[in-house]
């Protein structure tokens, strides 16, 4: 379903060319957007001033800024100072490339008499499976998706590595991505993976005997909203805001909840807008999955593997979110097909969702229980301050050994002998 019946080959040469020059720009917002602590600042940073050596101040030559290869060529070195440049750079330009190429792969269904149900991001239930969708729309469909969650997959690729550098997500990053969401779930019409509304009255109907008289009301809702069927757009709009607020909504609980337990800070408000980023563009089910399933199974075994290198106890929570956000969207038919039991049965959801917030927060409490019990010892959080005497230490640190600081003279008081003597 590629427009045009472009071959595979050249669109996909193309797209990690672009692919690999956004990851360029992306190291930028990696490297600028922390800077800053206003919003306003952190996107207008990103244009001035022009890229150049952290060492040397010089300016970055065009033809030294052409992705990977411009690294390459150099040998990793700056060409004036010949200062190494870190790997990452060109890393992330590859990087990037690839994931352009594979999320087109994934999303897009190529060859000879490719269908609709060949994209992982296709379910029943979705966007692709409206009905009356011709050829050339679903082509139009299937390729616009592709560009709506590929911004997602680049706002992911960059609260990552910020977030793994200094554990901070800004919402330079969150912020401007998840308004494209909400805007692009608009224009796009329909939830691209699931719909706000849907409950089986089958499923429900099979829980009749053991449930309570009172609830008894819920075998009676409609299965769908004929007003959302009747408006596409307005219903891609409600899943996506509704996505924002139950997928933000939700860890913002889970920290108020570990703060009280454990009496200190147990995730940052930058998981918060970054979960809400990934709400507005998947909606409020696959954000439910993502948060409670997937990241936490990728924490564990990526910190399983790193607990003995790791000289700090606080872990950054924000890359696995992205990487199990982008594991649910690859994997989209996998996952339905596990979860459509479990969320068709609507109405009955609120109240298992309640039960378990009121079974987390004595589980919270056991835990820390169990880990005083074995020695644990939570550390205090330090909040330090940045003085002007810092300040003055982290440039002058940053100064090249051939240009002291010409105040050293004055501040040794001996300027006035020094060029009475001729050597000032």
């Amino acid at each position: 379903m590629i427009p045009g019946d472009i071959p595979l080959i050249i669109v996909l040469s193309w797209l990690f060319i672009f692919g690999a020059v956004v990851g360029s720009f992306l190291n930028v917002c990696i490297y600028r957007i922390p800077q800053h602590e206003r919003l306003w600042d952190q996107l207008t940073g990103l244009n001035h001033p022009p890229s150049s050596c952290p060492y040397c101040k010089k300016r970055i030559l065009a033809v030294d800024n052409v992705p990977i290869l411009g690294w390459l060529r150099l040998g990793g070195r700056c060409r004036f100072c010949r200062h190494a440049i870190s790997m990452r750079y060109a890393l992330i330009e590859l990087f990037n490339g690839l994931l352009w190429v594979v999320l087109y792969l994934a999303i897009v269904p190529a060859g000879f008499n490719a269908r609709i149900e060949w994209s992982a991001l296709y379910s029943p239930l979705g966007a692709l499976a409206q009905p009356g969708l011709t050829q050339p729309m679903q082509v139009w469909l299937v390729n616009a998706q592709y560009v709506y969650f590929l911004i997602l997959a680049e706002a992911l690729l960059v609260a990552t590595f910020i977030d793994f550098d200094l554990m901070i997500i800004p919402d330079g990053v969150t912020v401007p991505a998840t308004v494209a969401g909400i805007v692009g779930a608009g224009i796009l019409g329909a939830p691209a993976l699931w719909p706000a509304w849907f409950f089986s009255a089958y499923e429900l109907n099979g829980l009749q005997p053991v449930l309570p008289v009172w609830l008894h009301w819920m075998l009676y809702l409609p299965e769908q909203i004929p007003f959302f069927n009747a408006h596409p757009h307005l219903h891609g709009l409600f899943s996506s805001v509704l996505g924002l607020i139950v997928g933000g909504g939700t860890v913002w609980i889970v920290r108020i909840l570990g703060h009280w337990a454990f009496q200190r800070e147990a995730m940052g408000f930058g998981d918060v807008i970054l979960m809400a980023m990934i709400g507005s563009f998947m909606g409020w089910q696959a954000s439910l999955i993502v948060f409670f399933l997937v990241a936490p199974l990728c924490a564990l075994i990526a910190t399983s593997i790193t607990f003995t290198l790791r000289s700090s106890r606080e872990i950054p929570f924000g890359p696995y979110l992205s990487v199990a956000a982008m594991m649910v969207l690859l994997g989209w038919n996998h996952y339905f097909s596990k979860f459509e039991t479990f969320f068709s049965r609507g109405p009955l959801l609120p109240i298992v969702f309640l039960l378990m917030g009121l079974l987390f927060a004595p589980l919270l409490v056991l835990t820390r229980f169990v880990k005083q019990q074995l020695g644990f010892r939570e550390e205090p959080l330090i909040i330090e301050e940045w003085t002007s005497a810092d300040q003055l230490s982290f440039f002058d640190s940053k100064r090249r050994c051939d240009t002291p600081w010409p105040g050293v003279a004055a501040g040794q008081s001996r300027l006035h002998s020094d060029r009475w003597r001729g050597t000032r």
